[in-house]
């Protein structure tokens, strides 16, 4: 008992000096920052996250005004929630704000931070920049490579169209996720993941018990001295996640560098064309490439891109559904648009879509509302004065793209969903609201020099699916009929529950494409 009693003091010595320290350090070092709510001893502001943290942060936008600073932890971050506060940190100051801040699963996950996402900004990501937009997933890759699309999307609404037959609902949310899985997989390693529980398979599984580890809080990354502790035993997992992915990425490199291999994929004119994996190894093996590409560099950027086009993409597509569910007038003007552009005989086509703008216009809105990055995250390199405040170097920047796409200062009604607003008088998209990151009150693919790669990619996949979806069937959710909107926690905006609905055949016979 008298043991016990000792550490109860020392204890309370330790939070009091701690808490001493802290006021100390806060009289001495907060001159000059931004506004910031009561901290907390050890945990900073961290309590204030609860229970998402994008919809906190724009609560306390509300009280505290658009530049926000707290402490995470003992990790000192700025939170911007305006348009203009965006513009300042992304634009503005964008050379001080170029690095992501480095997480202990996403630096163990990527061996070491040898991705593209996460790689700190200098030669080796300028590189990797170059080589996604020219290469990658530039214009003529992707053109390549859609076959693989068109072929995917074909399979996904047979698929809904027996169910639609046996009279079945399905969790839609799911099965996106199968069918950009499949997708990204198809384009990357000529693989498909299939339901089957093979190693091909593996992958689907891999990426959600990435998202799972990567989104987590994790101690070790806020709370000083857990720096050398595991918790809430992340190590563990991670060992046994990245273990599973080195394993399947080594067997499918080895397959593609078998000098016997041959060629999966073709074209539109049936030449057999490169996969993604077999453009990095082309590279990789060329001496006379500015850089070289390391085995870790390539599965880090394979892993990239599972991680960041499987989940994304279905999610807005989801997101999209459930909208047009609960605006059945938007979904039947969308279906008449298409039945106007495309006809009843043929499935939409990528090529289709700059001839449907109000299908672009929904697109657009549901990413409004519903961005799949909430939060932009950016760690500054330098001190620098940005809105007359102080921000030191290696602050975290958290731009809140959810709070800037529900501004009343810049959109009228803006929890409502109304395409209508990005379409001028005459039907056509508004060109001033576009979504790539030249207009700052609409960022859900970022902005500037870390602004997303596959934007092409992630808008070819969600506008067409959707298209195919509201073209062959109606769609009627479980219950009463409307979809609950509540949003989940995670990295990606998910729904807090499952869209389960039942696809019903608009059509006589599912076309073609």
């Amino acid at each position: 008992m008298a043991e016990f009693h000792d550490y109860v003091i020392y204890f309370l010595i330790w939070l009091i000096s701690t808490i001493l320290v802290r006021v100390v350090l806060k009289k001495g070092t907060t001159s000059g920052l931004p506004p910031s709510p009561l901290a907390l001893p050890i945990i900073g502001h961290l309590h204030l996250l609860a229970p998402i943290p994008h919809q906190a942060l724009a609560k306390l936008s509300q009280r505290y005004g658009p530049l926000i600073h707290m402490f995470l932890g003992s990790v000192p971050c700025v939170v911007a929630s305006s348009p203009e506060m965006a513009k300042e940190f992304l634009k503005t100051y964008e050379s001080l704000f170029s690095n992501r801040p480095q997480s202990f699963a996403i630096d163990y996950l990527t061996y070491g931070s040898q991705d593209f996402s996460f790689a700190p900004y200098g030669p080796y990501w300028k590189f990797m920049k170059k080589l996604c937009m020219s290469e990658l997933l530039g214009g003529q890759t992707l053109e390549l490579l859609l076959p693989v699309r068109r072929s995917e999307i074909m399979r996904f609404i047979d698929f809904l169209s027996r169910k639609a037959c046996a009279g079945k609902s399905i969790d839609i949310g799911g099965e996106l996720i199968r069918l950009t899985n499949n997708v990204i997989s198809r384009m990357i390693m000529s693989e498909r993941c299939s339901e089957d529980e093979d190693e091909a398979g593996e992958v689907r599984k891999l990426v959600q018990e990435i998202a799972e580890l990567t989104g987590k809080f994790n101690l070790t990354d806020f709370i000083w001295f857990c720096k050398n502790l595991d918790l809430q035993g992340f190590g563990k997992r991670l060992k046994e996640v990245r273990y599973r992915f080195d394993a399947m990425m080594e067997r499918i490199i080895d397959e593609h560098q078998n000098p016997g291999r041959k060629l999966k994929l073709q074209n539109e004119e049936g030449e057999v064309v490169k996969d993604l994996l077999d453009i990095l190894l082309d590279i990789s093996a060329n001496g006379s490439s500015e850089m070289s590409l390391t085995r870790e560099n390539i599965k880090a950027f394979i892993l990239d891109i599972f991680a960041a086009g499987t989940d994304t993409s279905a999610i807005t597509t989801e997101w999209a559904l459930a909208e047009l569910i609960n605006h059945p007038n938007i979904l039947h003007k969308a279906q008449k648009e298409i039945d106007s552009v495309v006809g009843k005989n043929r499935l939409t086509e990528e090529s289709d879509i700059p001839n449907l703008p109000y299908l672009q216009a929904i697109v657009k809105e549901t990413l409004r509302l519903h961005p799949t990055g909430p939060l932009i995250v950016r760690e500054s390199t330098e001190d620098c004065t940005i809105g007359g405040y102080h921000i030191p170097e290696k602050t975290r920047l958290f731009v809140n793209v959810w709070a800037i796409g529900r501004d009343p200062k810049h959109w009228e009604n803006p929890l409502q969903f109304h395409p209508e607003r990005f379409l001028n008088e005459d039907g056509n998209v508004k060109a001033q609201l576009d979504v790539r990151g030249q207009h700052y009150h609409l960022l859900p693919f970022g902005s500037g020099r870390r602004g997303c790669p596959g934007t092409s990619l992630a808008l070819q996949v969600v506008q067409t699916t959707l298209a195919a979806m509201i073209q062959c069937f109606e769609w009627k959710a479980e219950g009463n009929g409307t979809v609950d909107m509540e949003e989940g926690p995670g990295l990606t905006l998910p729904k807090a529950h499952p869209l389960i609905c039942f696809p019903v055949a608009r059509l006589d016979t599912i076309p073609s494409m």
